[in-house]
């Protein structure tokens, strides 16, 4: 989960310097078409394309909509408002993610889980402080995508019981360059040399996030998983500090505290028959 927590945030830096210059739906084929070739190595290691075949195509499809469908509205936002407030909004997708894993998947919700994700959504509307000024689209398109997001990790935890992570991939890399081949095509424009680093830094971490995510959910369940992403919005606040002198306020320091105690009280009562899980 640390693998995958380190490339989002490569992602999101990358992903706002690269729609500097490109549309979103050439970004995102980009990185679906770069991603397949730099995943080959372990395709090849897993079987080759053979081993890829599933029984499991349509819930592919369905994870892959939703997922193509939140990645959009989250590259597009990182464009209009702050890499915090970008990362903060989208962090109802845990509360998402925990209902549907109860709801469908038979995943059990302890005091600790839900203390972790009450004292995360806490620490989200501290930073974000919605009803202070005015809502803005950017955050209106994060809230839909946190929506889709929880569907897409619901669906990968189901699909991890049946089929490897690599396969997992395979399929996301696959069926997304489908789904949004016309769209780049349609908005196609040569990236210069400039804007190409940023692209291949989106392709490689855009696909060893989701294959860290995916093995992080074979190890445990996804309302342990999930809450630990909590730590993106403190680390993003830093960067955008860092990088971009977005200012990092006494509400973003004491959100981020109550995100880092969620998730320290979530790891610390995990009993060892979760761990091994």
């Amino acid at each position: 989960m640390t693998g995958s927590l380190t490339a989002i945030l490569l992602m999101a830096i990358s992903g706002r310097e690269a729609s500097r210059e490109l549309n979103v739906f050439q970004i995102m084929e980009m990185r679906s078409v770069i991603g397949l070739a730099m995943l080959y190595p372990l395709i090849r290691s897993s079987g080759g394309f053979r081993a890829m075949s599933t029984s499991r195509i349509w819930q592919h499809l369905g994870r892959n909509t939703a997922h193509y469908a939140g990645q959009f509205a989250w590259l597009q936002a990182l464009s209009l408002i702050p890499l915090a407030q970008v990362i903060a909004i989208e962090f109802t997708t845990p509360a998402w993610t925990a209902v549907m894993a109860v709801a469908f998947l038979g995943e059990r919700l302890n005091v600790w889980r839900i203390l972790t994700i009450v004292l995360g959504i806490v620490g989200v509307i501290i930073i974000v402080r919605p009803g202070i000024g005015t809502v803005e689209l950017g955050q209106i398109i994060v809230l839909g995508a946190a929506l889709t997001f929880g569907i897409s990790f619901t669906m990968v935890k189901s699909l991890t019981r049946t089929d490897s992570v690599v396969k997992i991939i395979f399929w996301m890399l696959v069926i997304q360059s489908a789904i949004g081949l016309l769209p780049a095509l349609y908005e196609w424009k040569w990236p210069s040399l400039h804007v190409m680093p940023w692209v291949v830094i989106i392709a490689f971490t855009g696909t060893f996030s989701h294959f860290c995510m995916a093995k992080a959910l074979q190890y445990a369940d996804a309302t342990v998983v999930i809450p630990m992403d909590f730590l993106r919005v403190p680390l993003t606040a830093v960067l955008g500090w860092l990088i971009y002198s977005e200012r990092i306020d006494v509400f973003t320091a004491v959100g981020a505290a109550l995100i880092l105690s969620g998730n320290l009280l979530n790891l610390k009562n995990r009993s060892p028959a979760s761990i091994g899980a």
